[in-house]
């Protein structure tokens, strides 16, 4: 049995790097579709691209403690995944779907401010996600009717579907 397991600093960096350069593509959708109701599918590739850094981050941190910012920037991109696949959903709602994409400029900022910090100690990571961001995720969340999905899955399956009670855990999780 491992006890120890840390975290290759050549890992982390290009863990970093290439979640970096999705954050700059995720931003680029959102700037390209803001404004765009039209555009709202396109948020389904927002969701693609913060699902790896979420899935990269996921994978690294099975190999540090449990208090790693690692583990954060996991649960973060989830609620930014989770809220652009819902929100690619938005159909005929144009103020909504303005008010989700805002939110995830925001989100997504954030997120590469957390990946800079992935070697900070959490407590202090934390204080980088605006209080802010937490009202406009559950006034977002709460409009969101249980037929959006959270996945790209074609079949709505409840059990893949983000509830609230799905979000407030995440955030709990981050410790705000």
């Amino acid at each position: 049995m491992i006890k120890n397991m840390s975290l290759d600093k050549d890992i982390l960096n290009d863990f970093i790097l290439e979640s970096k350069k999705l954050v700059e593509d995720s931003l680029e959708i959102l700037n390209e579709v803001e404004g765009q109701p039209d555009q709202a599918k396109r948020l389904a590739d927002y969701g693609n691209l913060v699902d790896r850094i979420m899935g990269g981050a996921r994978s690294l941190a099975l190999l540090v403690p449990k208090d790693h910012a690692i583990h954060m920037v996991s649960d973060y991109a989830a609620v930014c995944k989770a809220v652009g696949y819902k929100s690619s959903q938005i159909l005929e709602n144009d103020s909504f779907f303005s008010a989700c994409v805002g939110l995830l400029l925001d989100a997504t900022e954030t997120l590469e401010k957390l990946l800079d910090g992935v070697e900070t100690p959490t407590v202090e990571l934390k204080k980088s996600i605006p209080g802010t961001f937490i009202d406009r995720l559950q006034w977002v969340s709460k409009r969101f009717s249980k037929d959006f999905r959270s996945s790209v899955s074609a079949v709505t399956d409840p059990s893949g579907a983000m509830s609230q009670d799905d979000i407030d855990g995440l955030l709990k999780k981050l410790g705000i």
